[in-house]
């Protein structure tokens, strides 16, 4: 299949050359392929980015479509973009649409947001587009798709480097947008203001689940960090309708006083998040959009993304959020673990201190 999304992709590139626009650049693209939580981050600099549209210009974000949950974060005057990566990879008539749709716009500037790029999907992306204009910062080594990623930097026209790998992705993305406008702004603060607050109704909220299951504490130290709560306080359990169907062992959580479920999506959430006395998190979309809403969040961290996402700078770090994790040598490895798992889970998440969890949330409740 790679071979034949190439041939198309070469062939269309052939049928634009003759097929010249015939109307004058217009509007900006920018291009940010991160999943849920990069999305939230992004979002607190996509104002700065929004900059480099020139008067009446209209800018449009491209999200992957299951990132796209967190669009209701983006501004109100930017258009979305949505694509199906995996049917773009899969299926060479979304593909040939989605290419082609991207070349009608005919964009003046097209901005890459990533960092880690692949050459056949947001690079394919940016190619097809065609802009008169194209920036993106150097791309993160990737050994597999080096070869391909060092052809890609023909597409661009300006490329930045935002330095080492284990930086911090707000301070990373900040750099970017300064350079630029050419203006020198400080990071932005993980917040965002213009979130309801629901009605009180759950004391906690916890979200145990990760796609990347081994980052997930278990069950039995959810359960004794549950128990060790006061009396009365009322807990539920967040997470999509698959996740209790994929981790059959949390159920056990269901069973316990006061606990409950609640699937609810992102936009119905974030209201019942800011609302809540205390949200408790693994490293993932959830945690960024509690701790953006100013909920007290206390987030349980593998050690893999320390020095890029979690725990925050202290530049962008609000006030309402803490962290914990198992401090290791080998922390930053942005998931490359070298251990081989303990009861499931990363070492660095086994290794997670319990008491100290439990101490770290009557702290938070009791403030």
């Amino acid at each position: 299949m790679a071979r034949l999304f190439h041939i198309q992709d070469s062939l269309q590139r052939f049928f634009r050359f003759l097929s010249p626009r015939p109307t004058p650049p217009q509007g900006v693209l920018l291009v940010s392929a991160g999943g849920l939580g990069d999305t939230v981050l992004f979002s607190l600099v996509l104002p700065h980015f929004m900059e480099m549209a020139h008067a009446g210009e209209q800018v449009t974000v491209l999200l992957r479509s299951d990132a796209a949950k967190m669009a209701f974060l983006l501004p109100s005057t930017v258009t979305l973009k949505a694509v199906d990566f995996s049917r773009f990879r899969k299926s060479l008539s979304y593909r040939r649409k989605v290419c082609g749709d991207l070349y009608r716009k005919n964009y003046r500037l097209v901005i890459s947001t990533d960092h880690l790029r692949h050459p056949d999907l947001d690079e394919a992306l940016i190619a097809a587009a065609a802009a008169a204009e194209t920036a993106a910062m150097e791309p993160r080594s990737w050994p597999k798709h080096d070869a391909a990623l060092k052809l890609c930097r023909t597409l661009y026209s300006r490329l930045f480097d935002s330095g080492p790998d284990r930086t911090d992705k707000v301070l990373r993305w900040t750099h970017f947008a300064n350079w630029l406008s050419g203006e020198q702004r400080p990071a932005p603060k993980v917040h965002i203001a213009n979130i309801s607050k629901a009605p009180p109704s759950t004391d906690i909220y916890i979200q145990p689940f990760s796609a990347v299951k081994g980052k997930q504490p278990s069950p039995g130290f959810f359960r004794d960090v549950i128990t060790a709560l006061p009396e009365g306080t009322t807990v539920a359990i967040t997470g999509s309708p698959g996740d209790m169907d994929r981790c059959p062992d949390y159920r056990e959580l269901l069973t316990l006083p006061g606990v409950s479920f609640d699937s609810s999506g992102f936009v119905d959430l974030a209201p019942k998040l800011k609302a809540a006395r205390l949200v408790i998190s693994v490293d993932t979309a959830l945690m960024h959009l509690a701790a953006a809403t100013g909920a007290p969040t206390l987030c349980l961290a593998s050690a893999a993304y320390v020095g890029e996402i979690v725990p925050y700078t202290p530049e962008v770090a609000p006030e309402n959020v803490r962290f914990i994790y198992k401090s290791m040598d080998c922390e930053g490895c942005l998931g490359a673990c070298i251990h081989p798992p303990e009861n499931g889970m990363y070492r660095c998440v086994a290794g997670i201190d319990k008491d100290a969890t439990i101490k770290a949330v009557l702290d938070m409740l009791d403030n």
